[in-house]
Parts: C-alpha cells; sequence; structure tokens
C-alpha cells in the first residue's frame, strides 16, 4: 500500500547504524560544522531511489512531513519522490502541477539543508520551473544569510547551463566571490567549469577578470578542464605578465 506510514517502515526496515555513523561524519553533523544536528538511518541513495519509485504517487500532504524530517534519508526520499512527480507534470505538460511543486518546494525549503540535498534537487525543480520565468526568488536567495538558500541559487542555474544560458551562473558567482562558506567555493567554481565545457571563452574571461580575488577552492574547481598551462598560470593567483 503506498502510504506514508509504508514508506516510512520501509525505510527504518533498511536501516544500518553502522552506515549510519560513517554518514554523521561525511555530511559533517558535529556542533559547528555544517550540517550539525543531521540525523542519519544509513540508507545508500540507490535504494531511496527505489523506494522513491513504489511511492512516487505519495501526495504532497505525505511529502510535507518527510522534507520537514530531522532523518536525512527521510528528506532525501522526498525530494527524489518530488522530482519524479515533477518530471511526470513536465511530461504531461501540465503547467499548474509544475507551478504547485516549485511553490511547495519553496514552503519546505527549510528541509533542503544539505549539499547532496540542494545538489539533487535545485536544478531539476527550482532551475527548469524558473527558466522562461522571473528569476528574482533566486537574486534573493543569493543575498540570504542562509547557505543552503546560497547553493540553491547557485546550483538552480545548472539547468540554465545546460540550455547554453550563462547570464545567471556569471552574476551569482560574482556575488558569490567573497562567500564566507567552502561549499559555496565549491558550488561556484562547479558552475563556472560547467560554463567552460559548453563556452570555454565565457567562462576564462570570468576567470580572467576575478582570478585574483576568487577564493582557491572556487578556482580550482572553475580551472578543473581548463588546459594545464592556464591552469598554472591561474592558479599562481599573481602572475608575471
Amino acid at each position: 500500500m503506498v502510504s506514508l506510514k509504508n514508506l516510512q517502515q520501509d525505510l527504518y526496515a533498511l536501516a544500518d547504524p553502522a552506515k549510519a555513523k560513517l554518514l554523521q561524519g561525511f555530511f559533517k553533523t558535529g556542533p559547528g560544522e555544517y550540517g550539525a544536528g543531521d540525523e542519519f538511518l544509513g540508507i545508500i541513495v540507490p535504494n531511496q531511489r527505489m523506494l522513491a519509485k513504489t511511492y512516487r504517487d505519495l501526495p504532497l500532504i505525505d511529502l510535507k512531513p518527510l522534507l520537514n524530517s530531522k532523518l536525512h534519508e527521510e528528506r532525501l526520499t522526498g525530494l527524489f519522490i518530488l522530482i519524479l512527480q515533477y518530471q511526470r507534470a513536465c511530461k504531461e505538460k501540465a503547467a499548474a502541477s509544475q507551478e504547485k511543486i516549485y511553490n511547495f518546494y519553496l514552503k519546505n525549503v527549510r528541509g533542503v539543508n544539505n549539499w547532496d540535498l540542494v545538489d539533487l534537487s535545485a536544478p531539476n525543480i527550482i532551475g527548469h520551473y524558473l527558466f522562461d520565468k522571473d528569476k528574482a526568488i533566486l537574486h534573493e536567495f543569493v543575498a540570504d544569510k542562509n547557505l543552503w538558500k546560497r547553493r540553491i541559487a547557485i546550483i538552480s542555474t545548472f539547468y540554465f547551463i545546460r540550455q547554453n544560458h550563462f547570464r545567471e551562473t556569471l552574476l551569482f558567482a560574482e556575488k558569490l566571490l567573497a562567500d564566507r562558506e567552502d561549499l559555496i567555493h565549491k558550488a561556484s567554481g562547479w558552475m563556472l567549469r560547467e560554463v567552460g565545457k559548453r563556452d570555454f571563452k565565457t567562462a576564462e574571461n570570468f576567470v580572467k577578470k576575478y582570478y585574483r580575488k576568487m577564493p582557491r577552492t572556487m578556482l580550482r574547481y572553475a580551472l578543473e578542464k581548463f588546459p594545464q598551462a592556464k591552469r598554472s598560470f591561474y592558479m599562481q593567483k599573481d602572475p608575471k605578465k
């Protein structure tokens, strides 16, 4: 039977305490770390994806407690289900359903609070939905004090990049140059790298303009696909002319 209770029972049946302990360390759940307080059951991602397919018809009212759960796997599985529902709405060209899922995501965005949760959901829901619409909400998010909202803003542009639209990525990467969080540096550098895969000149122009200001991690990620000579040149930070 497809119900929230049954999904939770199936998740608990897959729990692995030893794996959970490893994941708590990997996702930095200690005091003062970015994932502080996050709790894990210890379930591998492929199993969560399979459960999401089984329970893909759960109504939004049942997805709400999942996205607000203290358990990482409940939030992740809830997001997998939400993505499947959004993709179905796109396939069926059901604009009202797409909007409903998008708004539901924003109303429950507090539960999208670790990098894996952001990275799998932001491009597939927020990025896709906003591609041909007003992107003001992303401009709000990129300036927000909340780390995860800033990451949602830059990672959502991954969908734009795939459509060869780079404006927001470059603008947000510029705004995030002075960000204090390494997770933001990684995200910005990653998106710049993706721009470079599709338009090397555009990516290099950004690097050329800002490489002296770019945090080391952001720069290193952005340069991953550059030719070795160019990587060495820009990584010097203050190369001789």
